[in-house]
């Protein structure tokens, strides 16, 4: 029967609101939402719920006491200075207290977990070795809880808490321990001597709690039943002790000793079992419930027991020692003191929480995801060592992997140089694969070069493409004419019926087209020094590719011939010989490269180990519980975690020196391999045969390389033909679509602009207005009736002087601008022919006619190269009139000159050798047009107001054209083709984009 044991009861609480204080002190310290942290304040107060409100003692409770503290240690971690109410009521007294700090509620939870613990170790039965380990490690624990509050909270504001009742109650726990370790020594059988020294300090320790109860019962504190146990148990242990002793001396034959200890222990009995008639065993559920129900009768029957084994004991030592041994009693005072042995010790908490056990229990941090600023700063400290180790490690391992692979390449063990050796050993066939392996690659090459042809053939693709070119450029020009020729129609009408032509100027109408055209122009051009390059390429290959179709090889490649050793100055056995000890060496070597490569996969792996393990380790929950250590801790923190890395440093040491063994083997077997006069001349031949094939099979493959250049060249250029085509198309669909417009607007213009002429011409002194010439054949005609210079007009005297700013007539034709000579056609095209401008005239300067910019800066003909010229061609011209004045502007107020009656009609032009109507000259005596006033300043080039004055009576043909300031905006800089995809564009020599 085991003896009764004391429990330490529960304090007992009321419910406490975390949310409040806990939010505001989110939104304070953190500056967080505490709306994102609603769920772990929830789960804080569910936890102190269970923990604390309505748990019993049982491992469940202890579990959920376990959690409740381990939180509330990260929680002070984070919110040292929350205040929040914790009202306790005091385990003995039943005294309420309230305090507001976390230290309070800290310690009473840990009082309620030595409570439990107690409980615990009370509830085991220590029959069993299971129970005795489990009720002494509780009762140790609970001490060792009980101890911590003593050296960690001051000032307890309640009973239970203050250093005298907790002293007190660790004590009892200790005794108590140290009470089931005798009881496990006894059953046991464990020797004498030693049961008798653990009875002793049983008996020690319960004697002075004996004395020291007595006060506390007396203020109402304890419970009577605990004075009383413990002054039974203090008198019974002491008994016990006694006894052991007493057989210990009376083996050692010391037979006066043990017969006195043998009577103090049975007065010592006899005193326990008299003081067991204190108990009430009916009262004992009432008044102490922290005693087992069965205290009063278990604790007599173990004190009747005792005393029956004493007395029997010291009457049979009594009776010995009067028949045999006579030896002499001395007094109690005289004997030796008891010999004590301490066997229990208190379990610190630090020991308890580090359980893994306990930590599973506590779980994760509620408020993981608020960390202190210091934590942070730590963790960023000892994230920066852990990668200081890791690039150190890495250079190590990197740093070795270049020395073996640079050492083997050195060596000549990887690649063709073992190759060589290896075909050695098997046989001496060919060097590098033989001459077979220049036919093989001929045979690869034109299976693909002719794979490619049946798809189309580059020919059929050139021929494409310059069908797509030629129409491109065929349509290029037609747009270009087409705009031409509009713009000189109407600017010749513009001329013709000067104020009467209301039709607006073709510049600013075309010059979207005219951007377009040469943005499109550029391209082609572009693309066509893309196209030389292409069919110089496929010149230069043309030749080789069609013998590879032929199946034939290509004239100036080598023929590599194989070599045996039989061509070397080797006998039959020494061949044989030879190629043995080569293929041994060779097999050697390629078992130490094999280890090699082993060692170096394997360093990898554990490089690749060590860096996960230093990316998954996190040490914020070691720095947050480090906080309140002393300063400089964290760098020895630092240090004893980096430890954990050091198995993996010594691994990749360990890879290093095995590789350092290994490349000294390999290149001692190669220069066995490689040294010797037979070695040396079968070297000099393989390498003479791998040359020859490396070249043969490079023509092969430049050959295949440039037909596969060619064949995308062409891919690329006849896909932006056809784009530029495409786009082409629609400039032209554009362009004759304006032309069309404009020549129906001016057919208009010129049917009102002849009424208007014949409606305001007086009938008697203004000669008649020369009408259009008839239609011809040739364009020649049309514009040879516009000339100054023509026969059959009237000449007109020389008008007064002008200011510089007014109109001035036309001077004699300047020689062409080289502007217009580059942009007038002279190849044989859809183009009029106009007959060519005399070479004898003489410079002059620049005219103020407002159309003297016409077909210059800006046009799109202006950056159109020359065009190749045909043989020149007579072209016949009309006679010249130097003298011919331009014919007077029609004035209504003015009288006609001198000698000439007004036009009442336009009669038709004489049927002379020249196309154009002749005119009578006025008489030479007639002043040169005193009353005509001097034309206004021009406005600009074409939103200026109606001419007051005419120009010249008609433009000079195109080789003569004046220049036209202002007519044509200044080209833009020329603008990157890149439409297509970036054909046409020139880097580097490429084409197509290349």
């Amino acid at each position: 029967m085991q003896s009764p044991t004391i429990a330490i009861p529960l304090k007992k609480t009321d419910e406490v609101d975390w949310t409040t204080p806990l939010r505001q002190a989110i939104s304070h310290s953190y500056g967080d939402n505490p709306d994102n942290y609603t769920n772990e304040i929830g789960q804080l107060q569910r936890c102190r719920q269970d923990a604390v409100r309505g748990a019993g003692s049982d491992q469940t409770a202890r579990d959920l006491l376990y959690k409740y503290f381990g939180q509330l240690e990260l929680l002070e971690l984070r919110f040292a200075e929350i205040k929040v109410s914790f009202p306790w009521y005091d385990a003995f007294t039943s005294k309420l207290t309230t305090q507001t700090s976390l230290a309070f509620e800290k310690a009473c939870v840990i009082f309620q977990i030595a409570a439990v613990h107690s409980t615990l170790a009370q509830q085991q039965h220590r029959g069993s070795p299971e129970g005795i380990k489990r009720a002494f490690y509780y009762f140790r624990s609970s001490a060792g809880l009980l101890t911590y509050i003593n050296e960690n909270f001051l000032h307890a504001p309640s009973t239970d808490l203050s250093k005298e009742v907790v002293k007190m109650l660790t004590g009892i726990m200790m005794a108590q321990a140290t009470e089931v370790f005798f009881e496990q020594s006894r059953d046991t059988k464990k020797s004498d001597a030693l049961v008798g020294k653990i009875a002793s300090q049983t008996g020690f320790l319960y004697t002075g709690l004996a004395e020291e109860v007595r006060d506390f019962m007396g203020r109402g504190i304890f419970d009577r039943n605990w004075v009383s146990l413990i002054q039974i148990k203090a008198k019974y242990f002491m008994s016990v002790a006694h006894f052991y002793r007493s057989q210990v001396e009376t083996k050692e034959s010391k037979h006066g000793e043990a017969l006195a200890r043998l009577q103090v222990a049975e007065t010592l009995a006899k005193e326990a079992n008299r003081m067991c008639n204190s108990f009430t065993p009916y009262a004992l559920s009432s008044y102490s419930p922290t005693l087992p129900a069965d205290s009063s009768s278990s604790i007599t029957e173990l004190t009747k027991a005792h005393l029956a084994t004493v007395t029997a004991a010291r009457e049979q030592a009594s009776k010995d020692n009067d028949l045999i041994y006579n030896a002499v009693l001395p007094s109690e005072a005289a004997l030796p003191q008891l010999d004590k042995l301490a066997v229990a010790t208190p379990i610190p908490i630090q020991e308890i929480y580090a359980s893994t056990d306990v930590q599973a229990v506590i779980g994760p941090d509620f408020f993981t995801r608020l960390i202190p600023m210091g934590v942070h700063e730590s963790a960023s400290i000892y994230s920066e060592e852990k990668a200081k180790l890791v690039r150190s490690e890495n250079a190590r391992v990197q740093e070795a992997d270049d020395e073996a692979e640079l050492g083997l390449r050195d060596l000549g063990v990887i690649g063709p140089q073992i190759a060589k050796w290896r075909d050695w050993g098997d046989g001496g066939v060919a060097a590098a694969g033989g001459a077979d392996k220049a036919e093989d690659e001929r045979y690869r090459y034109e299976a693909e070069i002719r794979s490619e042809e049946e798809r189309g053939t580059v020919r059929n693709m050139l021929a494409e493409l310059d069908k797509l070119k030629m129409a491109v450029g065929q349509d290029l020009d037609s747009i270009e004419r087409e705009l031409e020729i509009e713009t000189r129609d109407c600017e010749a009408n513009r001329v013709k019926y000067q104020e009467f032509w209301t039709q607006e100027p073709s510049a600013p109408l075309t010059k979207d087209l005219r951007q377009r055209l040469r943005e499109n122009r550029d391209a082609f051009r572009s693309a066509s020094e893309s196209d030389s390059k292409i069919y110089s390429l496929w010149a230069s290959v043309e030749g080789d590719v069609a013998t590879l179709l032929s199946g034939q090889a290509l004239p100036d490649v080598q023929r590599s011939n194989s070599i045996n050793l039989v061509d070397t100055d080797l006998s039959i056995d020494d061949d044989d010989r030879a190629r043995d000890d080569v293929k041994a060496k060779v097999k050697e070597i390629d078992e130490r490269v094999g280890r090699l490569n082993k060692v170096r996969r394997e360093r990898g792996e554990v490089l690749k180990d060590l860096k996960q393990k230093i990316q998954d380790d996190d040490v914020s929950h070691l720095l947050l519980l480090n906080r309140r250590s002393q300063p400089g801790m964290d760098s020895q923190l630092f240090t004893a975690e980096l430890e954990k890395f050091r198995p993996y440093q010594s691994r990749i040491t360990a890879t290093l020196a095995v590789q350092e063994q290994l490349i000294g083997e390999v290149a001692e077997l190669w220069r066995n391999l490689t040294t010797g006069k037979q070695a040396r001349e079968w070297a000099r031949k393989w390498e003479q045969e791998d040359r020859k094939a490396k070249e043969s099979g490079g023509r092969y493959s430049r050959v295949r390389e440039i037909y596969a250049e060619v064949r995308d060249g062409l891919s690329k250029g006849l896909r932006f033909y056809g784009d530029l085509n495409n786009m082409v198309s629609n400039l032209r669909r554009d362009a004759s679509s304006f032309t069309k417009s404009r020549a129906a607007e001016r057919d208009r213009l010129i049917s009102s602009a002849e009424t208007k002429r014949r409606l305001q011409s007086p009938s008697s002194s203004v000669l008649p207005t020369p009408p259009l010439p008839p239609s011809t054949s040739s364009l020649e005609k049309t514009f040879g009736s516009m000339s100054l210079h023509d026969a059959g007009i009237p000449q007109r005297p020389p008008p007064p002087p002008q200011q510089a700013s007014h109109w001035q007539p036309p001077r004699p034709q300047a020689p062409m601008s080289p502007v217009r000579a580059a942009a007038t056609p002279t190849a044989p095209s859809a183009y009029p022919s106009f007959p060519a401008p005399p070479t004898h005239q003489p410079a002059r300067a620049p005219a103020a006619d407002p159309y003297s910019g016409l077909f210059t800066a800006g046009g799109a003909f202006s950056m159109e190269p020359p065009r190749p010229s045909l043989p020149s061609q007579p072209t016949p011209q009309a006679p010249r009139q130097p003298s011919l004045p331009p014919p007077p502007q029609r004035q209504p107020s003015y009288p006609p000159p001198p000698g000439q009656s007004q036009y009442p009609s336009m009669p038709p032009p004489p049927a002379t050798s020249s196309p154009y109507p002749s005119y009578q000259s006025p008489p030479p005596q007639q002043p040169a047009y005193p009353a005509y006033p001097a034309p206004p300043p021009q406005q600009g080039q074409w939103n200026q107001p109606p001419r007051p004055s005419p120009g010249p009576a008609y433009p000079p043909p195109p080789g003569q054209q004046p220049a036209y300031p202002g007519a044509y905006p200044p080209p833009p800089p020329p603008q990157q083709q890149n439409g297509y995809g970036g054909y046409g564009q020139q880097q580097g020599g490429g084409y197509y984009g290349r």
